[in-house]
Parts: C-alpha cells; structure tokens; sequence
C-alpha cells in the first residue's frame, strides 16, 4: 500500500469542487479524477475497500496536487483536458488527435466554390460538417457535383481562365470562370446546395419540381429533363443517407468490450443525413465497467468538437445529468443523452452496437496475429523474449539532394506514429548514407539518452553487414547498450522475400522464408520506415524547387520581395540588375542591394 500519510494529505485537501491528479515517485501523473469535493473524494481511497485495479493503482501513488475550480462542472472539462495530455495510465484516454474534414463554402466570394476543408474555422465562409472521414467529405462533394454545378475548383484556377475546363465538359460545373452562367442563376445553384447540406432536401425537391413544371409549360423541355434527372439523383441519394423522421443533428454512441479491449462506435447524423461512422479503441484498464468508459470518452471527445444537441447511447454514462451539463455549456445549447430510444432510433443504436461489436472482434483478430509475428520475429532472431519497441531507421535522398532520414516506431500493439520521426540531414558528403544514418542515429539516441523516448529492444537498418558495424559504432560512442540491432538487407535480385539479416554480432546472415510471419513483419516495419523517409524527402526537395532565392535572403520579408518583383518585372528582370538600380527601391539599402546581387550571381544560382 502507499507510504503517504493521509491525515497529512487531506488536512491540505480543500472541500471545494476541482481536480485530483495522483502522481507516482518519478512525478508522473499515475490518474486524474473530478470530484464535488476534493477532500471527500481523495480520502475515499484510503477509507474504503478498493477494487484490484486502485489498490494497482494506490500503491504507486507517492503525491497528489489538486486544481480547485468553480463548480463540478467545470472539473469535469478541467479533468478531460487533463486527460488528453498526460494520457495517465489508469485513466480511459482517447488516442483522437486528428481534426476532422468539413465541406467549405466560401459564401462571401461573387461566385462561391465548394471544398474540402480541415483545419481551424475562424475564416469567412460556413462550414458543415464535421464528416467522419476524408472519403465521406469528398463523396458527398462529387454527388453535389452532380446535382448542383456549383465550382470546386481552386480560386486562382477560377481567376485565370479563357476558356472552360473538363468539369464544364462533363456537366459537373457552369462555367462561371467565363461567364457562362450569370450571377444570379448561379446563386440559385448554391442556395440548393446550402439547403442539400443542412438536411433540407425535401425542400430542394419541391423547388426543383415546381420549376420543372414551368419549364415544361414554357415548352423548355431539355431545361426540364435536367431538373427531371436533378430531383431523381436527389431522391435516390435520399433513400440511401437519410435517417428516417430525423431532421436534426445527433450521434449514436456504442460500445463493446471483450478480451481486455474496449471499443467505441459513432455514427454521425447532420442534418438528417447519415455522414459515416468512425472506430475508436480508447486506453482503458481492462476492468473499465461500460458507464465509465463511456463518460470518460464522451468528455474527451467532444473537448474540440462541434457537440449536436442529442446523444443516443447504447448505455447511460457515469453521472449523466452533470456531463448533460458540462457538454451543454461547452455547446451553449441544452445537450441530453438518451439511451431508451424506438422505431427508427433503436434499428440505428442496435446497427451501431453490431458495428461496434465486428470492429472489437476485427482488432482483436489482428492485434492476435500480430502478437503471432512478433513471436516468430523473438525466435527467428533468438530473442530472449518478445520485443515490445522496435525502431527502424531508413536514408532517402535523390542524387544526394536533400537528405532526409526516418525513424519509424512498433510497439506491442503495431505503429506507434507518436514515436515517428524525421531528420533533415545537413553537412555530409552528397550520397553518404552511412554519414547521414549517423547524424540521423546520434539525434535520436541523445534525446533517449536524455528520457524523452523509452529505449527499444530491437532496432532495425535498412542495410547490410557494413551499415550494421557503422551503426554499431555510433551506439556504442553514444553508451547506448542492451539494444539488438538487425541490418535488413535486399537479396541478390532485390525482390521481397530475398532480404537478408544480418544481426550484429553475426558472421552470416538469417535467411528466413519469404512466407515466415517474422519476415512479413520485418517488411511491414521496413516498408513503413522508407515510406515516412521519401515521404519527408519529397515534401522537402519539392519546397526547395517552389522557394525563391529572395525567400533565403535576411531581411527580405513579403512586402520588400513584392516591392522587388512588381519593380523589375519578375525574378529574370531582377536577377539582370546592378546593385545601383536594386538599391534605388524603397526600403533596400545598399548593403542588402549587394545582397540581393550577390545572391542571383554567386555560382549556381539560377
């Protein structure tokens, strides 16, 4: 049990509403819980019979600090907050960095144009959404396109047009670039769209079909047949993703568990449309009883989201009436969670709890297959037991252009993208990849050495005996010890399946067959590695070709470069002028002139 005194603790402890945070010897916070009164709270761990989970838990605690606040309310924010940035280990924690995609339309423009959007939405325009996905976004985009020709092509696109695109072409947009369609007409074709997104479809119909009518009374009957195909696309799309008597925003919430694993379902309804699902499987201690999973997840997850006004769930959450609270004021609408629902809303809350239940039962199956490989990986490379962190390490450049190396991470669960890292490589030879793997090496293994990664158990080199005795080196020059190291070799014909292994130490390589699941692992790992490598090396070699040679130069800043360019008429007109004439610009002096020079004239410069 825990050596803290409690009398000590909770005289220091006040009785107001707040956060407890319980903190192992090393500092590192161990739970974080709200509470209506904090003294209250904290003493109840040591007043009461704990279940095996806190008594785990308890006899690691060495401190607690507290966070007083204004009401219960507001600890309940405080608390998820907290939670998604320590990520405790006894807490449910939700891995759910990512921003979700919106459909974008920029209402404020003459003719506004329609696209996908993720991101901070401060910006003009409105925004509907969020979508579950990227796919999502960019179906409902193309069914849009063929409803409403509404453009979706990029502004400078649309400004710089003498002629219509293949969009035009094929009847996905109007032409408003070269004035095939007026102002006024096309404003009509973006308030359908706008009333498509908001749910108001039935709407949409009505209008549509009673200008149908008057197209065909006024013996326009090829304007008529568009409308005719207009409102049949609109009612197929209808009967596929609307939900049946719902109008509103809400989410349906299901959860499974089983086998130590917890898994989270949500279905998005905006509007009235059904815009996907998406899989969560929160870190939760395998005890983690369905309400409380449930009220730790639906606090996190709506800390940075849009929150509908309903929330069906396939059981009532820890303390619903106050997170009901705390997510309608983060909202500034009334929120309920419902869990007894009917009709069409039970068929929906039953189709999730299924989902849900497939999802767990799929990512049980894989995590089990990868615990398959990492068993075949221990004794294929003679392992003393299964690793449970391996980095690999990968050199991509083009022609010595650009160097750039990745460090990829798997833990015991598969890609640990937390873990990932590149390293822009400067000041080694052109194509020396064994100077860039070093530089690359000695980065990462000083910030391990410094604690701020856990040592792997296996490290792995996409290269062969000589690359492993370089690396060797390097780790024994940074006292980097205990770690295997494994160099991945490609085969004599460089086909997948011929990789040698050679593990340091080794005088010849480990020949495994090209069906063994360590080799499929080794692959996966080293795929994943030279993805992230030339992934990198690509983003950066393509921001050297875009940069101007002005973007290098001290003291030139957007307003001086523009001044520079509208001046001399571009870049070439630039790079033909004396310092005198640089010099004669607003705001240049003579020695930045010479700069400027000296930059266009030095050799190599284009």
């Amino acid at each position: 049990m825990t050596t803290l005194d409690p009398r000590a603790l909770l005289k220091r402890i006040p009785t107001a509403p707040g956060v407890y945070r319980l903190l192992d010897a090393g500092g590192q916070v161990l739970y974080v819980g709200k509470a209506k009164s904090l003294r209250h709270r904290v003493s109840s761990y040591f007043s009461r019979a704990l279940n095996r989970r806190q008594q785990v838990m308890m006899d690691q605690v060495a401190d607690v600090e507290v966070t007083v606040t204004g009401t219960e309310g507001e600890a309940l924010l405080l608390e998820s907050n907290l939670i998604k940035a320590s990520r405790p280990r006894f807490n449910v924690v939700l891995r759910d960095d990512k921003s979700y995609p919106y459909i974008y339309l920029s209402s404020q423009d003459p003719f506004p144009r329609l696209a996908f959007y993720r991101g901070s939405r401060k910006g003009p325009g409105r925004y509907f959404g969020p979508y579950p996905s990227a796919s999502a976004v960019r179906e409902t985009l193309q069914l849009i396109q063929k409803l409403f020709p509404v453009r979706q092509c990029e502004d400078s696109f649309f400004r710089n047009r003498s002629r219509p695109c293949l969009q035009y072409q094929i009847k996905r947009c109007s032409g408003p670039c070269v004035g095939f369609i007026d102002a006024a007409d096309y404003a009509e074709d973006v308030a359908c769209t706008v009333k498509f997104l908001e749910g108001r479809a039935d709407e949409v119909v009505r209008e549509l079909a009673g200008e149908m009518d008057r197209a065909s009374a006024a013996l326009a009957f090829e304007r008529a047949a568009v409308l005719r195909d207009r409102i049949q696309t609109l009612q197929r799309i209808q009967q596929r993703q609307y939900v049946t008597g719902e109008g509103g925003d809400l989410d349906i919430v299901a959860v499974a568990q089983g086998g130590g694993r917890h898994c989270v379902l949500v279905f998005f309804i905006r509007a009235g449309r059904n815009l996907g699902s998406k899989t969560f499987f929160p870190q939760a201690p395998s005890d983690t009883d369905e309400a409380a999973l449930l009220s730790g997840f639906l606090a996190q997850f709506y800390a940075d989201k849009p929150i509908p006004g309903e929330i069906i769930a396939t059981t009532a959450p820890e303390e619903r009436e106050l997170l009901e609270q705390a997510l309608g004021q983060r909202a500034g609408k009334r929120v309920s969670i419902k869990t007894r629902v009917r009709a069409e809303r039970a068929r929906w809350l039953d189709l999730a709890r299924g989902n849900a239940q497939v999802a767990l039962q799929s990512r049980l199956g894989s995590e089990a297959d990868y615990l398959r490989r990492l068993d075949a990986l221990r004794g294929a490379l003679r392992l003393a037991e299964r690793p449970q962190r391996i980095e690999c390490f990968d050199v991509s450049h083009t022609g010595g252009e650009r160097t750039v190396a990745s460090c990829v991470v798997f833990d015991g669960e598969g890609p640990c993208k937390s873990g990932y890292r590149r390293f822009n490589i400067e000041g080694v030879a052109s194509g020396d990849d064994y100077a860039a793997m070093h530089q690359a090496l000695t980065r990462r293994y000083t910030r391990i050495k410094q604690g701020e990664f856990p040592f792997p158990d296996l490290l792995l080199i996409d290269g062969g005996r000589g690359q492993v005795g370089a690396v060797a080196e390097v780790l024994q020059e940074l006292g980097a010890g205990g770690v295997t190291l494994v160099g991945v070799a490609k085969g004599a014909d460089r086909r997948p399946g011929q990789e040698q292994l050679w593990l340091f130490g080794c005088k010849a390589p480990i020949i495994l067959a090209a069906n063994s699941p360590a080799m499929h692992l080794i692959q996966q790992i080293r795929d994943e590695a030279h993805r992230f490598a030339i992934t990198g090396h690509r983003q950066r070699r393509g921001k050297a070709r875009t940069q101007s040679i002005l973007e290098g130069i001290r003291g030139i800043g957007p307003k001086r470069r523009q001044r520079l360019l509208r001046q001399f008429g571009g870049l070439h007109g630039l790079s033909r002028a004396g310092v005198e004439d640089i010099a004669r610009i607003e705001g240049i002096s003579s020695q930045l002139a010479r700069e400027i020079y000296d930059a266009f004239h030095r050799d190599g410069a284009e």
